[in-house]
């Protein structure tokens, strides 16, 4: 059964566009982990400043060893950023889900 991860990332003001620009350098650098099946970078469209980032795996070992990875740990910790630049986001969660079978 496959679960989901959303990164509910709350974005500072008028950083949006900086936060697309930056999940936009690193494109790609996900889908060839174990066990992945999508991902969607969701800009929001009613005034909140909460982006989400929604991302589908196989199962949770998957989503643990991406997580675990060097892959992972150098796209979060600011590589894409320049030099200088100071982070867009005042806060983040993460929430868990499967996908439910419906009968």
């Amino acid at each position: 059964m496959s679960i989901i991860r959303i990164n509910a990332i709350e974005v500072g003001p008028d950083q949006g566009d900086e936060l697309a620009r930056r999940f936009a350098a690193r494109a790609g650098a996900v889908d060839s982990a174990a066990g992945f099946e999508g991902f969607e970078l969701l800009r929001p469209t009613d005034g909140r400043s909460t982006w989400l980032v929604v991302t589908r795996w196989k199962d949770e070992q998957s989503f643990n060893d991406w997580v675990a990875s060097p892959a992972f740990a150098h796209g979060h910790r600011g590589a894409d950023a320049p030099s200088g630049n100071r982070p867009v986001a005042v806060h983040s969660e993460l929430w868990c889900y499967e996908v439910e079978k419906l009968s």
